[in-house]
């Protein structure tokens, strides 16, 4: 599209479907669940556009029914990473050439092909292989990835368009965004497809090559994704698709010369060990990487004695047990007056009483299992710990199941010791701490909020008293990248809450916004003189 002068326009958020009762919507995706469980997929490696099966496989199982296997997926090997460094290098070449429409134009129609021909089936498969109920999986792996596609060009836009402010007579300026001189290294979690979509397509459409190893326990959700960025007209090679055993891929990928950046999203303890090593390998490199990661959190609410009780136990059972609290935004500590305490106890404990858990193809299920087999006993350890504990109590759940599928019940703890281990520790599961605290002590228990936990990505603060609200926004102010006032710190939407945290948490790079963007760029200034001088000489040194 040479001599063009494209405009994307603002985007909008893609609509939620909400598969009510007799809807079509329904309908057609109980359709994609039956074709899904009728066929057995095997999911190969792809680099460079070709497949390639090593039989090094592992399957993949409905958590929460391990005896469906859903299918299988091969593993990349040491020999297939550096087959995959070898392909993006080679595709480099290309897709730098690509006019930013031309990119554009490739990641706009993969946003509609997901919007209308694989809605279903990504909602199906996502079901299925995450454990997640019809919304969760609607809002995930349909809506934000789309929204990821459509407003990151919106952005990438508005970088493009971003200039120098002047240019004096007989000179122009330019900004020259290009992108890295490498590829990306894209590793996303497994409890968001919309994240494991967006880590390898922001850094693509900058005019990056991007290795992708999706986490091992969500292969099969990435892989429709990446055939409808094949049909979209994704070049071959910009994108690799390599499932693999993370200690393999890293050693290969962090010693190559032309590693140039890491989008990651996972634990802490992971991203620590990467930064450590591309740290150790530094002189290998072509250019300094850009390293952006997102690694968890110990999300609060913090509760004032003016707060709404109904919108507080909602955003409680909302923010703790969706999705079985497998968010790194999840509601896991609650610091709540003692007045109050004794006010929504019964009532709180009520409506989880309310929740419904099994297989996500029976939709009246709020939650559904965990993850894995890894996940399941992380879980149950600590609440094990907790029923153990003496100065701990368990008065909701506590229960769990492994004979069908991985189900752990939602749980509440309450104590009296704000440092106790379920109050500073990542659970990752449908685990939720009560802390009561003496009502005249709002503005200490804030502070003890704030230090209490090394992470810093969402926290929540419930009240009706907006100097209360003021007091807690300031003293932590740097406890939560995504701060809510009287609703739950989950479910941030792409074009409105920019995502992301700082201490412990991650590089506080905001997926979701051009901060995260401009991460994938190096910039040129270029000047250009139309009236160069001729001689060296200055004015001031002309004789009297």
């Amino acid at each position: 599209m040479r001599n063009c002068i494209a405009k994307i326009p603002f985007p909008l958020n893609e609509p939620v479907y909400a598969y009510g009762k007799g809807s079509k919507e329904k309908e057609l995706l109980k359709q994609a669940i039956e074709e899904v469980k009728s066929q057995q997929v095997e999911i190969p490696i792809i680099i460079g556009g070709k497949e390639i099966k090593t039989g090094i496989t592992q399957e993949i199982r409905e958590p929460h029914n391990l005896d469906s296997v859903l299918g299988v997926f091969h593993k990349a090997t040491k020999k297939e990473i550096d087959m995959a460094i070898e392909a993006s290098m080679e595709a480099s070449k290309k897709w730098r050439e690509y006019d930013w429409v031309d990119r554009a134009a490739i990641f706009l129609k993969a946003a509609e092909l997901l919007s209308g021909k694989y809605r279903y089936i990504m909602n199906a498969v996502t079901m299925l292989s995450l454990s997640k109920n019809v919304f969760q999986a609607e809002i995930d792996s349909a809506c934000e990835l789309i929204d990821f596609l459509r407003f990151n060009l919106y952005y990438m836009q508005k970088i493009y368009e971003e200039q120098p402010l002047h240019s004096p007579n007989g000179t122009w300026n330019i900004m020259q965004y290009r992108p890295l001189e490498g590829f990306i290294f894209a590793v996303p979690p497994f409890n968001f497809m919309s994240i494991a979509g967006n880590l390898p397509t922001a850094p693509a459409m900058m005019g990056n090559v991007v290795l992708w190893k999706p986490a091992s326990s969500s292969v099969y959700a990435p892989y429709i994704f990446m055939k409808i960025l094949k049909e979209a007209g994704l070049p071959d090679g910009v994108i690799n698709f390599i499932p693999s055993k993370g200690s393999d891929v890293g050693e290969v990928v962090f010693k190559s010369e032309y590693f140039a950046g890491l989008h990651f999203t996972g634990s802490a303890d992971t991203f620590h060990y990467m930064w450590k090593t591309i740290g150790e390998n530094i002189p290998r490199y072509k250019t300094y990487p850009r390293i952006v990661g997102e690694t968890g959190g110990k999300d609060y609410i913090f509760v004032h004695k003016s707060a709404n009780k109904r919108k507080l136990i909602a955003a409680i059972v909302r923010g703790a047990y969706e999705y079985q609290g497998q968010k790194c935004s999840a509601v896991s500590r609650v610091y709540v007056p003692k007045s109050v305490w004794a006010e929504i106890k019964d009532e709180l404990l009520s409506e989880i009483d309310k929740i419904k858990m099994g297989s996500p193809e029976d939709f009246t299920n709020f939650m559904n299992a965990v993850i894995d087999r890894e996940a399941y006993n992380k879980i149950v350890n600590y609440i094990d710990f907790a029923k153990n504990a003496d100065d701990a109590e368990i008065i909701k759940g506590g229960n769990y199941d492994d004979s069908k599928g991985l189900f752990v019940e939602p749980t509440v703890i309450l104590t009296e010791n704000p440092h106790f281990k379920t109050m500073e520790e990542e659970i990752f599961g449908p685990v939720v701490t009560i802390y009561p605290y003496d009502d005249d002590k709002f503005e200490e228990t804030l502070y003890l909020c704030d230090a209490t936990s090394p992470y810093g990505l969402t926290g929540a603060i419930f009240s009706e008293d907006r100097d209360a609200a003021r007091i807690a926004m300031d003293i932590l102010e740097n406890s939560a990248g995504n701060f809510y006032i009287n609703d739950k710190p989950t479910g941030a939407v792409v074009g409105q809450q920019p995502f992301g945290g700082s201490r412990a948490s991650g590089t506080n790079d905001k997926a979701g916004s051009h901060l995260n963007l401009l991460r994938w760029v190096t910039p040129r200034a270029i000047k250009e003189n139309f009236v160069a001088p001729e001689s060296f000489e200055y004015p001031f040194m002309e004789e009297e």
